[in-house]
Protein backbone atom coordinates (compact mmCIF):
# COMPACT_ATOMS: atom_id res chain seq x y z
CA UNK A 1 0.00 0.00 0.00
CA UNK A 2 0.96 3.65 -0.28
CA UNK A 3 -0.42 6.97 0.89
CA UNK A 4 -1.77 9.79 -1.25
CA UNK A 5 -0.06 12.91 0.09
CA UNK A 6 -0.54 16.67 -0.31
CA UNK A 7 2.76 18.33 0.57
CA UNK A 8 2.87 21.89 1.94
CA UNK A 9 6.13 23.83 2.17
CA UNK A 10 8.11 26.80 0.93
CA UNK A 11 11.90 27.14 1.58
CA UNK A 12 14.90 25.01 0.69
CA UNK A 13 14.54 23.12 3.97
CA UNK A 14 11.23 21.72 2.71
CA UNK A 15 12.55 20.55 -0.67
CA UNK A 16 14.45 17.52 0.66
CA UNK A 17 11.33 16.19 2.35
CA UNK A 18 9.25 16.62 -0.78
CA UNK A 19 11.91 14.89 -2.86
CA UNK A 20 12.19 11.99 -0.42
CA UNK A 21 8.43 11.38 -0.39
CA UNK A 22 8.15 11.77 -4.17
CA UNK A 23 10.89 9.15 -4.62
CA UNK A 24 9.33 6.77 -2.08
CA UNK A 25 6.44 4.36 -2.57
CA UNK A 26 4.02 7.10 -1.51
CA UNK A 27 2.35 9.41 -4.04
CA UNK A 28 2.54 13.19 -3.89
CA UNK A 29 -0.78 14.16 -5.46
CA UNK A 30 -0.32 17.94 -5.05
CA UNK A 31 2.04 20.56 -3.67
CA UNK A 32 0.92 23.69 -1.81
CA UNK A 33 3.33 26.61 -1.53
CA UNK A 34 3.35 30.41 -1.29
CA UNK A 35 2.41 32.66 -4.18
CA UNK A 36 5.23 33.95 -6.40
CA UNK A 37 6.53 37.31 -5.23
CA UNK A 38 8.79 40.07 -6.60
CA UNK A 39 12.23 40.01 -4.97
CA UNK A 40 15.57 41.78 -5.20
CA UNK A 41 16.48 45.12 -6.71
CA UNK A 42 14.95 44.28 -10.04
CA UNK A 43 11.75 43.07 -8.36
CA UNK A 44 11.75 39.98 -10.55
CA UNK A 45 9.08 37.43 -9.78
CA UNK A 46 10.59 34.67 -7.65
CA UNK A 47 9.24 31.17 -7.08
CA UNK A 48 9.69 29.27 -3.84
CA UNK A 49 12.28 26.44 -3.86
CA UNK A 50 9.43 23.97 -3.29
CA UNK A 51 7.60 25.23 -6.38
CA UNK A 52 10.77 25.01 -8.45
CA UNK A 53 11.17 21.33 -7.56
CA UNK A 54 7.47 20.60 -8.06
CA UNK A 55 7.59 22.11 -11.55
CA UNK A 56 10.62 20.00 -12.44
CA UNK A 57 8.73 16.89 -11.35
CA UNK A 58 5.48 18.01 -13.04
CA UNK A 59 3.53 17.83 -9.79
CA UNK A 60 0.23 19.73 -9.44
CA UNK A 61 0.82 23.04 -7.62
CA UNK A 62 -1.56 25.19 -5.56
CA UNK A 63 -0.59 28.71 -4.45
CA UNK A 64 -3.50 30.12 -2.45
CA UNK A 65 -3.46 33.67 -1.14
CA UNK A 66 -5.96 32.70 1.55
CA UNK A 67 -6.08 29.23 3.07
CA UNK A 68 -9.78 29.51 3.88
CA UNK A 69 -10.73 30.36 0.30
CA UNK A 70 -13.53 28.02 -0.80
CA UNK A 71 -12.04 27.45 -4.25
CA UNK A 72 -8.74 26.37 -2.67
CA UNK A 73 -10.55 24.09 -0.20
CA UNK A 74 -12.49 22.49 -3.04
CA UNK A 75 -9.24 21.91 -4.93
CA UNK A 76 -7.69 20.27 -1.87
CA UNK A 77 -10.68 17.94 -1.45
CA UNK A 78 -10.55 16.96 -5.13
CA UNK A 79 -7.13 15.31 -4.68
CA UNK A 80 -8.62 12.85 -2.17
CA UNK A 81 -5.40 12.74 -0.15
CA UNK A 82 -4.99 10.36 2.75
CA UNK A 83 -2.63 12.70 4.55
CA UNK A 84 -1.24 16.24 4.44
CA UNK A 85 2.45 16.83 5.19
CA UNK A 86 3.60 20.29 6.32
CA UNK A 87 7.24 21.43 6.38
CA UNK A 88 8.14 25.10 6.93
CA UNK A 89 4.86 26.47 5.65
CA UNK A 90 2.18 28.74 7.08
CA UNK A 91 -0.04 28.14 10.09
CA UNK A 92 -3.02 26.15 8.81
CA UNK A 93 -6.64 26.83 9.69
CA UNK A 94 -8.53 23.96 11.28
CA UNK A 95 -10.66 23.45 8.17
CA UNK A 96 -7.47 22.48 6.31
CA UNK A 97 -5.59 20.31 8.79
CA UNK A 98 -8.70 18.34 9.74
CA UNK A 99 -9.53 17.53 6.11
CA UNK A 100 -7.54 14.33 5.33
CA UNK A 101 -8.75 11.06 6.91
CA UNK A 102 -5.33 10.13 8.29
CA UNK A 103 -4.60 13.62 9.60
CA UNK A 104 -1.98 16.29 8.93
CA UNK A 105 1.61 15.89 10.09
CA UNK A 106 4.33 18.47 10.56
CA UNK A 107 8.13 18.17 10.60
CA UNK A 108 9.74 20.37 13.25
CA UNK A 109 13.45 21.10 13.66
CA UNK A 110 13.83 20.16 17.33
CA UNK A 111 13.20 17.38 19.79
CA UNK A 112 9.74 18.50 20.84
CA UNK A 113 8.53 19.67 23.31
CA UNK A 114 11.83 21.57 23.34
CA UNK A 115 12.09 24.66 21.13
CA UNK A 116 8.52 25.07 20.05
CA UNK A 117 8.27 28.06 17.75
CA UNK A 118 9.74 29.79 14.72
CA UNK A 119 13.53 29.44 15.15
CA UNK A 120 14.31 26.06 16.78
CA UNK A 121 17.69 25.49 15.10
CA UNK A 122 18.96 28.99 15.92
CA UNK A 123 18.08 28.78 19.60
CA UNK A 124 19.54 25.31 20.09
CA UNK A 125 22.89 26.58 18.78
CA UNK A 126 22.65 29.91 20.65
CA UNK A 127 22.04 28.03 23.90
CA UNK A 128 25.10 25.85 23.35
CA UNK A 129 23.16 22.58 23.12
CA UNK A 130 25.17 19.53 22.15
CA UNK A 131 22.28 17.87 20.37
CA UNK A 132 19.01 18.68 18.70
CA UNK A 133 16.91 16.69 16.25
CA UNK A 134 13.68 16.47 14.32
CA UNK A 135 10.15 15.57 15.35
CA UNK A 136 7.14 14.54 13.31
CA UNK A 137 3.77 15.11 14.92
CA UNK A 138 0.07 15.48 14.20
CA UNK A 139 -0.99 19.10 13.86
CA UNK A 140 -3.55 20.38 16.32
CA UNK A 141 -4.88 23.82 17.21
CA UNK A 142 -1.98 25.08 19.37
CA UNK A 143 1.25 25.42 17.40
CA UNK A 144 3.87 22.64 17.81
CA UNK A 145 1.88 20.85 20.51
CA UNK A 146 0.45 17.81 18.69
CA UNK A 147 1.05 14.14 19.50
CA UNK A 148 4.52 13.01 18.41
CA UNK A 149 5.04 10.17 15.96
CA UNK A 150 8.82 10.11 15.65
CA UNK A 151 11.85 11.91 17.15
CA UNK A 152 15.40 11.50 15.85
CA UNK A 153 18.54 13.05 17.31
CA UNK A 154 21.23 15.13 15.62
CA UNK A 155 24.60 16.15 17.09
CA UNK A 156 25.57 19.83 17.32
CA UNK A 157 29.36 20.15 17.14
CA UNK A 158 31.12 22.85 19.23
CA UNK A 159 31.75 25.19 16.28
CA UNK A 160 28.71 24.37 14.14
CA UNK A 161 26.79 27.29 12.73
CA UNK A 162 23.02 27.23 12.39
CA UNK A 163 23.54 26.91 8.64
CA UNK A 164 25.58 23.73 9.05
CA UNK A 165 23.08 22.19 11.46
CA UNK A 166 20.25 23.22 9.12
CA UNK A 167 21.81 21.37 6.18
CA UNK A 168 22.34 18.14 8.12
CA UNK A 169 18.85 18.45 9.58
CA UNK A 170 17.33 18.71 6.08
CA UNK A 171 18.66 15.24 5.26
CA UNK A 172 17.62 13.73 8.59
CA UNK A 173 14.18 15.34 8.36
CA UNK A 174 13.57 13.97 4.87
CA UNK A 175 14.33 10.43 6.01
CA UNK A 176 12.18 10.88 9.11
CA UNK A 177 9.21 11.97 7.01
CA UNK A 178 9.32 8.81 4.91
CA UNK A 179 9.67 6.66 8.04
CA UNK A 180 6.67 8.47 9.51
CA UNK A 181 4.54 7.90 6.41
CA UNK A 182 5.48 4.22 6.48
CA UNK A 183 4.32 3.72 10.06
CA UNK A 184 1.10 5.67 9.43
CA UNK A 185 0.45 3.57 6.33
CA UNK A 186 0.94 0.34 8.29
CA UNK A 187 -1.04 1.68 11.26
CA UNK A 188 1.47 0.25 13.75
CA UNK A 189 2.21 3.36 15.77
CA UNK A 190 1.35 5.05 19.04
CA UNK A 191 1.45 8.85 18.99
CA UNK A 192 2.91 10.25 22.21
CA UNK A 193 1.10 13.11 23.93
CA UNK A 194 3.56 15.96 24.45
CA UNK A 195 2.23 16.57 27.96
CA UNK A 196 3.75 13.20 28.95
CA UNK A 197 7.13 14.32 27.64
CA UNK A 198 6.89 17.72 29.31
CA UNK A 199 6.63 16.01 32.70
CA UNK A 200 9.92 14.16 32.02
CA UNK A 201 11.87 16.62 29.87
CA UNK A 202 10.29 20.04 30.27
CA UNK A 203 9.59 22.37 27.37
CA UNK A 204 11.15 25.47 25.83
CA UNK A 205 10.38 28.03 23.16
CA UNK A 206 12.18 29.31 20.09
CA UNK A 207 10.80 32.79 19.40
CA UNK A 208 11.24 34.70 16.17
CA UNK A 209 14.47 36.60 15.68
CA UNK A 210 14.36 40.37 15.44
CA UNK A 211 16.89 43.19 15.58
CA UNK A 212 16.23 43.55 19.30
CA UNK A 213 17.19 39.97 20.25
CA UNK A 214 20.14 39.50 17.87
CA UNK A 215 22.38 42.24 19.34
CA UNK A 216 25.58 41.09 21.05
CA UNK A 217 25.99 41.84 24.74
CA UNK A 218 29.76 42.04 25.28
CA UNK A 219 29.19 41.78 29.04
CA UNK A 220 28.55 38.07 28.53
CA UNK A 221 31.26 35.35 28.69
CA UNK A 222 33.14 34.59 25.47
CA UNK A 223 31.62 31.11 25.21
CA UNK A 224 28.09 32.54 25.22
CA UNK A 225 29.02 35.16 22.64
CA UNK A 226 30.62 32.49 20.44
CA UNK A 227 27.41 30.43 20.60
CA UNK A 228 25.36 33.55 19.88
CA UNK A 229 27.40 34.43 16.77
CA UNK A 230 27.37 30.94 15.30
CA UNK A 231 23.70 30.52 16.20
CA UNK A 232 22.83 33.54 14.05
CA UNK A 233 25.01 32.50 11.10
CA UNK A 234 24.19 32.73 8.21
CA UNK A 235 20.99 34.60 8.99
CA UNK A 236 20.03 37.05 10.43
CA UNK A 237 23.58 37.60 11.85
CA UNK A 238 24.67 38.82 15.26
CA UNK A 239 25.38 42.54 15.41
CA UNK A 240 26.90 45.27 17.52
CA UNK A 241 27.58 48.98 17.05
CA UNK A 242 30.79 50.64 15.87
CA UNK A 243 30.80 54.45 15.71
CA UNK A 244 26.97 54.49 15.61
CA UNK A 245 26.90 52.07 12.66
CA UNK A 246 25.65 48.50 12.65
CA UNK A 247 28.60 46.11 12.69
CA UNK A 248 27.69 42.48 11.96
CA UNK A 249 29.81 39.64 13.29
CA UNK A 250 29.37 36.63 11.01
CA UNK A 251 32.14 34.41 12.36
CA UNK A 252 34.46 34.45 15.33
CA UNK A 253 36.29 32.24 17.79
CA UNK A 254 37.29 32.19 21.44
CA UNK A 255 40.93 33.03 22.09
CA UNK A 256 40.86 31.50 25.61
CA UNK A 257 43.04 34.45 26.63
CA UNK A 258 41.80 36.12 29.79
CA UNK A 259 41.13 39.86 29.85
CA UNK A 260 40.29 42.52 32.41
CA UNK A 261 39.54 45.17 29.77
CA UNK A 262 36.13 46.78 29.61
CA UNK A 263 33.74 44.54 27.63
CA UNK A 264 33.54 45.70 24.01
CA UNK A 265 37.11 47.03 23.97
CA UNK A 266 38.97 46.39 20.72
CA UNK A 267 42.51 45.06 20.37
CA UNK A 268 44.37 44.62 17.07
CA UNK A 269 47.30 42.22 16.91
CA UNK A 270 48.98 40.63 13.88
CA UNK A 271 46.19 41.80 11.57
CA UNK A 272 43.60 40.15 13.81
CA UNK A 273 40.74 41.81 15.67
CA UNK A 274 39.96 40.86 19.26
CA UNK A 275 37.09 42.14 21.42
CA UNK A 276 36.95 41.91 25.19
CA UNK A 277 34.10 39.89 26.67
CA UNK A 278 33.43 39.57 30.39
CA UNK A 279 36.14 36.93 30.78
CA UNK A 280 38.16 36.43 27.58
CA UNK A 281 39.12 38.01 24.27
CA UNK A 282 36.97 37.01 21.30
CA UNK A 283 38.48 37.03 17.80
CA UNK A 284 36.43 38.48 14.93
CA UNK A 285 36.99 36.38 11.82
CA UNK A 286 34.31 37.62 9.44
CA UNK A 287 32.60 41.01 9.77
CA UNK A 288 30.44 43.49 7.90
CA UNK A 289 30.19 47.19 8.62
CA UNK A 290 26.93 48.87 7.66
CA UNK A 291 27.02 49.79 3.95
CA UNK A 292 30.02 47.52 3.25
CA UNK A 293 30.51 43.98 1.99
CA UNK A 294 31.05 40.98 4.21
CA UNK A 295 34.80 40.38 4.65
CA UNK A 296 37.45 38.75 6.80
CA UNK A 297 38.78 40.59 9.83
CA UNK A 298 42.14 40.95 8.07
CA UNK A 299 40.58 42.50 4.95
CA UNK A 300 38.55 44.83 7.14
CA UNK A 301 41.73 46.07 8.82
CA UNK A 302 43.46 46.49 5.45
CA UNK A 303 40.84 49.10 4.55
CA UNK A 304 42.10 51.50 7.19
CA UNK A 305 44.78 54.15 6.90
CA UNK A 306 47.25 54.26 9.81
CA UNK A 307 45.38 57.11 11.51
CA UNK A 308 42.03 55.38 11.10
CA UNK A 309 43.48 52.08 12.37
CA UNK A 310 44.68 53.74 15.57
CA UNK A 311 41.24 55.28 16.08
CA UNK A 312 39.58 51.93 15.44
CA UNK A 313 41.66 50.24 18.12
CA UNK A 314 40.58 52.89 20.62
CA UNK A 315 36.93 52.34 19.71
CA UNK A 316 34.51 50.23 21.65
CA UNK A 317 31.78 47.94 20.42
CA UNK A 318 28.47 48.47 22.18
Amino acid sequence: MSLRVVYMGTPEFAVEGLKAIHESEHEVVAVVTVADKPAGRGQKIKMSPVKTYALEQQLPILQPEKLRDEHFLDQLRSFEADLFVVVAFRMLPEVVWQMPPKGTINLHGSLLPRYRGAAPIHWAVINGDKETGVSTFFIQKEIDTGAILLREQLEIKPNDTTGEVHDRMMELGAKSLVKTLNIIDKGNYTAIDQDELIEKEGKSHAPKLFKENTRIDWNRPAEEIHNFVRGLNPFPSAWTTLDDKMFKIHLGSRSSEKTDHQPGSIRVENKQIFVACSDEWYQLEEVQLQGKKRMSGKDFLNGFQAEQAAKFERSQLI
